[in-house]
């Protein structure tokens, strides 16, 4: 994926492509920057220049682009028509939630199994998906080749996990543990950070009130 796409423009898409899936479900054929603006918040210029950057197909002059078009470029762009295999590592509350998302295949995200230390999970089903011992890794990616590792345990080990799933081959990391972790160079990492996340939340918040009074 090319470096001139900024991270706040990769975060538009998803929230596109939610948007326009809705307007296709009400039978919706074409959609205007305008109206996706008006509901998106976002600007006109904005939503006018990401779709140019994805597009296969031009616009319909005064009237906007076709739904099931941009639809199909949204979803190629974002890879969801090459499905990536993955594995959750660490069951607790934050893996179990992960594991029992149902829409990550339509994001094309497949998880096939969870993995922990906790011999109380171990052998047990979340989601429809097993959970084995974390020593059982390297063997489950031999017989199944794995994109990305989804990191979900306490800040202390998610150094030692992330480490262990790169010896085993995976090259890709969903990071929710609450710390950075380092990888070497061909690795690629994404971290979740939800203190950030709450922390702009709050920040919005904080601002709407004091406009308000």
């Amino acid at each position: 994926m090319s470096s001139r796409f900024s991270p706040k423009q990769l975060e538009r898409y998803p929230i596109y492509l939610k948007l326009l899936k809705e307007e296709r479900a009400k039978g919706e054929t074409v959609v205007s920057s305008p109206k996706l603006a008006a509901v998106l918040g976002y600007s006109e210029e904005q939503i006018r220049k990401d779709f140019q950057a994805i597009s296969t197909t031009p616009g319909i002059p005064k009237k906007g682009r076709m739904i099931s078009y941009l639809i199909e470029d949204i979803e190629s762009f974002l890879g969801y028509t090459h499905p990536k295999k993955a594995v959750v590592i660490g069951v607790g509350h934050m893996g179990g939630a992960l594991m029992n998302f149902h829409s990550f295949p339509d994001m094309g995200l497949t998880i096939l199994a969870g993995f922990d230390n906790n011999p109380e999970l171990i052998g047990e089903e979340v989601g429809g998906k097993k959970i084995f011992a974390l020593d059982d890794l390297q063997g489950f990616t031999k017989d199944n080749p794995i994109d990305i590792a989804v990191i979900a345990v306490p800040s202390a080990i998610a150094e030692e996990v992330a480490q262990k799933a790169y010896a085993c081959g995976i090259r890709a990391f969903w990071n929710f543990a609450p710390v950075m972790v380092t990888l070497p160079y061909d690795a690629v990492i994404e971290n979740v950070n939800l203190a950030s996340s709450l922390a702009v939340l709050s920040h919005k918040i904080d601002r709407k009130t004091s406009m308000n009074q």
